[in-house]
């Protein structure tokens, strides 16, 4: 399979007063086009500081990392900022929307970043709302919406420039057990379509509906397997 991304011997270290904290230590890590990973650990793992490198928000302290080829320290600013918006959709735990707009404008933010006329931007956003079926919400703002409807505005938004990765990071923190099984069989639908997909996760049992699991502890990759993703999904 196409390799679209590899780490090499990461380290990524922070000073806090004078006591440095290894956050990475040595990571070596290959996900290839269409996979499906969950990054997994105990908090203070490094699973967060990994994802945010992946998505180019953070940089290592020494070590290599190639995205789609190129080696990722060798890009300018505004190459990074292009692979942010146009091959890396975010997903967060916190949903990230702007209260004051609607469904259909939150998820249309990265297209005006883009460059995208108003006229497409609308269509695309509107195309992203139906795929995760809320068609019949685009007007609504984030506090007439459920927890799970402001994720699935939130993955609408991940998907509306067409990236090759989803980054999710704790996608399901703050959703009850049924939500959580939706929005994973969200990705589930996500990833069949061709999309290589990389969640962070402390729950196990959200971690089992990934194809591989990768479990971080303490900086370093303690395990990384295939996996045959857990039946507990829920129907949608």
């Amino acid at each position: 399979m196409q390799e679209i991304i590899r780490i090499e011997n990461l380290t990524k270290f922070y000073k806090i007063g004078g006591e440095t904290i290894k956050a990475l230590n040595g990571i070596n890590l290959s996900i290839s086009k269409n996979e499906y990973v969950a990054l997994m650990g105990p908090s203070g793992s490094g699973k967060s500081t990994i994802m945010n490198i992946i998505g180019c928000l953070d940089t290592p302290t020494s070590g290599r990392y190639f995205l789609n080829g190129p080696d990722v320290a060798q890009l300018q600013d505004s190459e990074l900022a292009e692979i942010r918006n146009k091959e890396i959709g975010f997903v967060f735990q916190t949903f990230n929307l702007l209260p004051r707009y609607s469904a259909l404008d939150n998820v249309a933010l990265p297209l005006v970043y883009a460059g995208i006329p108003k006229e497409e931007r609308l269509r695309r956003a509107k195309l992203a709302l139906e795929q995760v079926g809320l068609g019949e919400r685009m007007k609504h703002k984030p506090n007439e919406l459920s927890g799970g409807q402001r994720q699935r505005v939130a993955v609408a938004r991940a998907l509306v420039n067409k990236p090759s990765i989803i980054l999710a990071d704790e996608p399901t923190g703050n959703l009850d057990t049924k939500t959580s099984h939706e929005i994973m069989n969200l990705f589930d639908e996500i990833h069949a379509a061709g999309n290589t997909i990389i969640i962070v996760t402390h729950e196990e049992d959200i971690a089992r509906m990934a194809r591989r699991i990768v479990r971080l502890r303490d900086g370093i990759v303690e395990s990384d397997a295939a996996n045959v993703p857990s039946t507990a999904s829920v129907v949608v």
